[in-house]
């Protein structure tokens, strides 16, 4: 109950201030700069997050989320003398947090999106910058888990293996887990004896890996915090790769093209078969505001898009988003549009659902995930669908995807025109 009153009268405040000029207040209670270590609570579980503060223009700060060698960074403004919302960059949820007389935050990470009632309590101290040991209480690793894993999803035997990349020095432990429709973005933590343990958080909420050490060779643990979280065994293989990612989504019997029709952000109707895509290769993107791997496949998509258009390329964004409402999807849109320097068309599609999907593309055999990536040819026909993304910080995967891409790209670019 203590928290919900918190985030109620923080919330209060952000409303009652919105007008005011540059949100700032006559005696501002300060925040430390410097590293901090943050705690989520989910249910009796303590998910640690690290972070760093810095002082912008007058009070204005930036929060910079620390993830192993991932940084991301997030605006903070005061709503009260003593309170700051942190907006998480495109993602519509937001940090929440008051300051305490001992210079600590107590708060909550809750979603924006009207009607949505997830609240995760978190604190926060400053001087901090471990993850979950503190100096001085390391116990020697049993093993060095650093290399690749296959991950057998236990509670599902037509699970999907999926792939953990661990980076070992001493206690310290950075990995990722890659499955086919996306990965866990980059995770940070420690080994303890015979057990291992990392956290991730890059905006849309924390994320949890617990496991234990059997051998040098075999692992088993749970992904995910709360009630339900997925166990899983892993098996030390350098070998180790997912299912094809280009044959996991097709087109129905009888279809070799996409037909769509839904309205740009600034209303206009927007069609594949429109005058402008005619004859050129045209790149389709199944995204979403909330998806981090959308964002991280925005991030690639977007520069790439500005040094290749010239050659006869376009893409198009179907987002599909939290609410089905055009005005709530225009301004998610145009956050990620501006913040990311997006030149080509986006469209808002519905509502992020795969049914909703399968509706809206009656071609698509099956959809499973976001982002799924939809190449058409000079010709009009689909080419290729791309299931998921693998970010950066996967290493090798993320190299594989890009080389790939601008191998397939290259030759459709070089089709002649129909």
């Amino acid at each position: 109950m203590k928290i919900n009153r918190l985030l109620f009268a923080l919330l209060s405040a952000s409303i009652l201030v919105t007008g005011i000029t540059g949100n700032t207040f006559a005696k501002n209670k300060p925040v430390k700069e410097g590293n901090w270590r943050g705690v989520f609570k989910v249910g009796e579980l303590d998910i640690p997050f690290n972070f760093e503060v810095k002082k912008k223009t007058g009070d204005a700060l930036v929060l910079t989320a620390v993830n192993g060698d991932r940084r991301d960074d997030f605006n903070a403004k005061y709503i009260t003398a003593d309170s700051l919302l942190v907006t998480l960059n495109t993602f519509e949820a937001g940090l929440f947090a008051k300051i305490e007389n001992d210079g600590s935050l107590t708060g909550a990470h809750k979603s924006l999106v009207p009607g949505a009632g997830r609240v995760i309590p978190f604190t926060a101290k400053p001087d901090q910058s471990y993850r979950f040991i503190e100096p001085g209480k390391e116990i020697k690793p049993a093993a060095d888990i650093t290399g690749k894993w296959l991950i057998k999803i236990k509670s599902d035997k037509l699970a999907a293996d999926r792939v953990a990349v661990f980076e070992q020095k001493g206690n310290k432990l950075n990995g990722i887990i890659l499955s086919v429709t996306g990965d866990s973005r980059e995770l940070q933590g420690d080994v303890q004896g015979d057990e291992f343990v990392l956290s991730g958080f890059t905006g849309s909420g924390p994320s949890y890996v617990k496991g234990k050490i059997i051998d040098g060779k075999s692992i088993e643990g749970a992904i995910g915090a709360g009630a339900n979280p997925i166990r899983f065994s892993g098996t030390k293989d350098e070998n180790a790769a997912l299912a094809d990612a280009y044959a996991l989504t097709f087109l129905k019997p009888g279809y070799d093209k996409l037909d769509f029709t839904f309205p740009d952000l600034n209303g206009k109707q927007v069609s594949l078969s429109d005058e402008k895509y005619k004859g050129k290769v045209v790149i389709i993107e199944l995204l979403g505001t909330w998806c981090p791997n959308c964002i991280d496949q925005v991030q690639f998509m977007a520069p790439w898009y500005k040094e290749n258009k010239h050659l006869g390329v376009e893409a198009i964004g179907l987002a599909f988003e939290a609410k089905d409402d055009y005005e709530f999807a225009k301004k998610t849109l145009t956050k990620l549009k501006n913040r990311y320097d997006i030149q080509y068309d986006l469209l808002f599609a519905g509502k992020a659902d795969k049914d909703v999907v399968a509706q809206k593309l009656v071609a698509l055999k099956e959809f499973l995930a976001f982002p799924t990536t939809i190449i058409v040819g000079r010709d009009g026909k689909v080419k290729e669908i791309h299931t998921g993304f693998s970010g950066k910080g996967t290493g090798q995967f993320y190299d594989d995807y890009v080389k790939k891409w601008n191998t397939d790209l290259a030759k459709l670019i070089a089709d002649p025109l129909p």
